[in-house]
C-alpha cells in the first residue's frame, strides 16, 4: 500500500478528524484513510462490474414481483 503526506492541512480539519477517531475508537490516520476512500468511492465501471457479480451470484429471480402480488390481491378480490 502506498503514503501520502498533506501539507498544509487546515487545524480544524484535524481537530475533526481526532473527534471522529475518538467517536469510532480508531485512529486519526485510520479516519483519515476512511474520509478519503469514502470520498473517491467506486467508479462507474466498477459499480457495473460488481453489481453483475452479485447478480450473477444469486440466480435468475424465482419469487414474485411486487406486481405478480398485488395483481393476485386484486384477482383474488374480484372473485369474492
Amino acid at each position: 500500500m502506498g503514503q501520502i503526506l498533506i501539507r498544509n492541512l487546515d487545524d480544524s480539519v484535524i481537530d475533526a478528524l481526532k473527534r471522529r477517531a475518538a467517536d469510532h475508537a480508531t485512529s486519526t490516520e485510520e479516519e483519515a484513510r476512511r474520509a478519503l476512500s469514502a470520498s473517491v468511492g467506486l467508479g462507474r465501471r466498477e459499480a457495473i462490474e460488481r453489481l453483475n457479480a452479485v447478480r450473477a451470484q444469486l440466480g435468475p429471480d424465482s419469487e414474485p414481483t411486487s406486481l405478480d402480488l398485488l395483481r393476485a390481491d386484486r384477482a383474488r378480490d374480484d372473485h369474492r
